[in-house]
Order: structure tokens, then C-alpha cells, then sequence
């Protein structure tokens, strides 16, 4: 059964412009689905959208909202009333590396908004219809950094831990209601942020670097028969040991002390 088939064929993707939310957007337009395009910077969002138009012969329509906003979630549904949310795939993120204290109140209040509380409160909007059909589905990215304690990106990390957890258990309240919900925890992939930071490898055993399509082409396979999982053999490796034959706090000095070595702090 094809994603239209079996989900429906309008999906929303917040974060959509570049990297992975691009790459969603992509595989969504491959499947025949239209889309709801939603990002801050308003000229690449519809450039990119005129592409998957052009390329897959869907409808695509474009939003332009900063999902840090405080009413950024009942906007953005308000402003969609009328048309039907099949799938929601939530990609946008804050980020900020390096001292906890270093960084304003008011920035670390915007990556709480735009990583949880704008994500959640999407959830319940546009899930509760999908509900009441009776079929739809939500991904939500989350990061191997929300597993445990990562230094110098504590906020961000916080944030993907608290995402991870919000979709494995609403993946349980509505497995038998015919919304299927997922965490996708990636972890470092090469999208035009993650490349801007210019991290350094760390060691020749890091894991390697994934591609958004990667990521995006992993999801799908998940999607509806697991509440969460880790994106890249790497990744799962690393996270097994980090996380079952390692004391936490071994995984949190690791995690920190890699952060700071990437990232010259």
C-alpha cells in the first residue's frame, strides 16, 4: 500500500527548505502526496517548491512562520482550516553549541519553543482530526543527543530528549487508532546547518556522517511499526554502547568531551 493509500494525500512539513525537511518534502512529492511547505525564509521555500511542482507534477503551497513564535502553532492551523493534515512531518529545530550560560534567556526560550512546545501543540492540533478519521500519521525528529547528558548543547539536547519521549507515547495511545506516530533520532547528517557549524572529526571510529535522504528513506521504513528509532548502523552502534555497556556517566563525559573537540570550545 502506497503512502497515499494508506495515510492520505496532503502532508504538512515545518522545517521544510533544506536538509532533512527538504528531503521528506522530496520523498512526500515522489509518493504523489501535495504539500504544505513551512519554513521562516520565504524565496528558497518557493523556489524549492516550484521544483517539486515542476519535477512531480503535485500541488505545493508555502508558509512562511518562525515555529518559535509563541502562537506560531494555533497560526499556522488557523490559517490551514478547511484543508485536511494526512500526515505531519515536524523537522524544524533550534539549536545552540557551546556554554549553557554563555547564551541569552530569551534564545534558549526560542529553542524550547520551536523544538517542543510548537512540535506538541501541532501534535494535538492536527492530530485530533486524524483521530476522529481514523487514519495519519506524525514523525518527529529527534537526535542521538537527547539519550543522555550533552555538554555544551544542553538546551537542544533537553529539547530532542523530550520529543523522543512525546512520540513514543502518543505512538502508544494511538497505535490502535490508525495514526501512527515515530521519533526518527539522528544523529550527525549533512545538512547546510550541520555543514555551516564547521565541526572537526573527532576520531577515525566516529560515526559516519549521514545524507538527509538517508535519514528520510530510514524513516519510512519504520513508520508504523516502531514508536522511535536511530537512524544510520553507526549510529545504532555507538547508541547501543553508550547506552547498555556504559555507565551514564561515561557516556555523558564522552558525548561532552566530543562536543568539545568538533567544535574547538
Amino acid at each position: 500500500m502506497s503512502l497515499k493509500q494508506q495515510y492520505g494525500s496532503l502532508a504538512l512539513v515545518a522545517g521544510a527548505s533544506e536538509g532533512i525537511g527538504a528531503a521528506y518534502a522530496e520523498y512526500l512529492a515522489k509518493e504523489g502526496l501535495d504539500l504544505i511547505l513551512v519554513a521562516r525564509r520565504k524565496e528558497p521555500l518557493e523556489q524549492f517548491a516550484a521544483t517539486l511542482i515542476e519535477k512531480y507534477k503535485i500541488k505545493a503551497d508555502c508558509i512562511c512562520c518562525d515555529l518559535a513564535d509563541t502562537n506560531a502553532a494555533q497560526e499556522l492551523y488557523n490559517m490551514l482550516q478547511g484543508k485536511e493534515i494526512n500526515m505531519l512531518v515536524y523537522n524544524a529545530a533550534l539549536s545552540y553549541i557551546g556554554p549553557f550560560e554563555k547564551n541569552s534567556i530569551e534564545h534558549h526560550n526560542r529553542i524550547a519553543q520551536a523544538n517542543m512546545i510548537t512540535p506538541m501543540n501541532l501534535m494535538q492540533l492536527f492530530g485530533t482530526p486524524m483521530l476522529a478519521k481514523g487514519k495519519g500519521a506524525i514523525i518527529l525528529m529527534a537526535s542521538l543527543a537527547g539519550f543522555q547528558g550533552s555538554g555544551f548543547l544542553s538546551v537542544y539536547a533537553a529539547s530532542k530528549a523530550f520529543d523522543r519521549v512525546l512520540a513514543e507515547s502518543l505512538w502508544y495511545e494511538w497505535k490502535d487508532k490508525g495514526v501512527d506516530v515515530i521519533a526518527c533520532c539522528a544523529g550527525a547528517t549533512a545538512t547546510p546547518n550541520f555543514i555551516d557549524t564547521n565541526p572537526e572529526k573527532t576520531s577515525f571510529f566516529a560515526p559516519r556522517v549521514q545524507e538527509p535522504a538517508e535519514v528520510v528513506q530510514e524513516c519510512f521504513k519504520h513508520l508504523g511499526k516502531r514508536p522511535s528509532f536511530i537512524t544510520g548502523t553507526g549510529n545504532k552502534i555507538a547508541s547501543f554502547i553508550m547506552q547498555k555497556l556504559m555507565p551514564r556517566k561515561m557516556a555523558i563525559l564522552i558525548m561532552g568531551d566530543t562536543t568539545r573537540k568538533m567544535y574547538r570550545l
